[in-house]
């Protein structure tokens, strides 16, 4: 591994990089909680990543805590195959459900029973 390189690439992209609160990553994983709930009442595997990075000195030595970046938690539904049908996060403004199914674009959605109607109808193959 090289300066500058990380063990494990995050697959989450867009505003999930961007760092956020303690306090904040704290609300995103109580709202991705609730959408993780009512999933797993209907059979569907899903795991919340939560991603904290730490920069490190040439000896392996932290920095000071303050040096952390939290990243914003992020719900990844996993399919039959085992593979990842959804991605979850929050908006970091809005605090809307961002969903992106099967790597297509963002659908916006406020409440997390329509997103889990939203990720079952594109299991099932029905129209999105």
């Amino acid at each position: 591994m090289t300066l500058g390189q990380t063990a494990i690439e995050p697959h989450t992209r867009g505003h999930e990089d961007e760092e956020v609160s303690d306090a904040t990553a704290e609300k995103h994983d109580k709202a991705l909680a609730c959408v993780q709930r009512l999933l797993s009442v209907r059979g569907v595997r899903s795991y919340v990543l939560h991603t904290v990075t730490l920069k490190l000195f040439g000896d392996g030595r932290p920095y000071p805590l303050e040096q952390r970046r939290r990243l914003a938690p992020e719900l990844t539904v996993i399919g039959s195959q085992g593979w990842c049908d959804a991605t979850v996060s929050v908006g970091p403004r809005s605090g809307c459900y961002l969903v992106s199914l099967d790597g297509r674009g963002l659908e916006t959605l406020r409440e997390p029973q329509r997103v889990v109607d939203l990720i079952l109808a594109s299991r099932s193959g029905r129209p999105v």
